[in-house]
């Protein structure tokens, strides 16, 4: 049975993407603002939802500290709060894009938003439990309460829960303990009681139904951390490795059109997207209409932003005789890296980041 979108707090416009838990994709062709209502907002799950309370909730905080702790959610919320804006992604999103088509969840544009989110620094609850001198290159083991047993990409030793980890340099710079999102509690779908965010990273860093952080003093070698959300990569000639996924990859992506829209013919179009970048920031996007013949640059929307997409328009005027154009958009960021023009095969279905051909069918208007 496909999960219905219509429980408390999610969009009805939201698609189901599997017929056994609730992955659900954001229209993207509905991309208006810059921050993503958070019932609009994708939904990424495992394992089934796990029935937290917030009486019952706590999170330890364990593994090489100095002080372990445990801590309640009203203890929690004691501690000064911050806010931040930050965008997320699946590292999936694009999937059906890719040929042949990859297992997974088959995430067309949607699998990403933008939300404000508001919770307690984690360099906050690690200063409390204290770190050794020598802990610098250490990780931070972020685990969820949501458990089961996976089968691919292969079967998993039992049940296990959802867990992920970031170098301990990026836990105390901006990884975030959030309680609330876009201003409310965060939903069942999206963490309840607490989840973490971790800003410019894919989302399968930002662990939701957070109930343990461990401080490790060497690589977590767990599922989602080597068998899945794991590509190859070959560095200094050595043969390949797999590495852990992490910070999200130069993007730009097209809201309007949407794919096989149709289109009147000699009419002025606004071609609308989004673009991110991750750790850097976007400093252009280019649009092409010819199927990448040729390119023109695009009209930012907003401002940069640390972490968060920039919105950005184009106007096509589009061909007065009836045709079958594809769009593509392209982006380039502060470094100057420019968006990769095909997908790397080393990567799997991950980190899909090379201009989507956007296919739309030009007509005459009706009389």
């Amino acid at each position: 049975m496909i999960p219905s979108p219509e429980e408390p707090g999610r969009a009805s416009g939201l698609i189901p993407r599997d017929s056994s838990l609730p992955n659900l994709e954001f229209p993207f062709r509905d991309l208006n603002s810059r921050v993503t209502t958070t019932a609009s907002f994708y939904v990424r799950n495992h394992f089934p939802t796990p029935p937290l309370t917030a009486e019952d909730w706590s999170l330890t905080v364990g593994g090489a500290v100095l002080h372990p702790l445990r801590l309640g959610l009203e203890e929690l919320q004691s501690l000064p709060a911050l806010t931040l804006t930050a965008t997320m992604e699946c590292a999936g999103n694009g999937r059906t894009f890719l040929s042949p088509r990859p297992r997974g969840v088959p995430w067309e544009l949607g699998a990403v938003g933008t939300a404000c989110w508001t919770g307690v620094p984690l360099s906050a609850v690690l200063e409390r439990a204290g770190l050794p001198e020598v802990a610098a290159t250490w990780e931070v083991v972020l685990e969820g309460a949501d458990r089961g047993v996976m089968t691919e990409p292969v079967a998993s030793p039992g049940e296990i829960s959802y867990a992920r980890s970031v170098p301990l340099a990026k836990a105390l710079d901006d990884v975030l303990l959030a309680y609330e999102m876009n201003g409310e509690v965060l939903t069942p779908d999206h963490g309840f009681p607490v989840r973490a965010v971790v800003p410019g990273w894919y989302g399968m860093a930002s662990v939701k139904w957070l109930t343990a952080v461990q401080v490790v003093p060497e690589p977590f070698q767990g599922y989602f951390q080597t068998v899945d959300y794991a590509y190859w990569e070959t560095r200094d000639g050595l043969p390949p490795q797999l590495r852990p996924i992490g910070p999200l990859q130069l993007k730009a992506a097209i809201a309007r059109p949407a794919p096989r829209e149709v289109v009147p013919c000699g009419v002025p179009y606004e071609v609308t997207g989004a673009a991110w970048a991750g750790e850097a920031e976007v400093a252009r996007v280019e649009v092409s209409v010819d199927g990448g013949c040729t390119w023109a640059d695009a009209e930012f929307i907003d401002p940069p932003k640390p972490h968060v997409w920039r919105r950005w328009r184009f106007l096509w005027q589009v061909p007065g005789g009836p045709v079958r154009p594809t769009l593509l958009a392209r982006a380039t960021d502060t470094h100057g890296r420019v968006q990769p023009t095909c997908h790397d095969p080393a990567r799997g279905s991950y980190m899909i980041t090379h201009p989507l051909p956007i296919e739309v069918d030009v007509q005459e208007s009706s009389p």
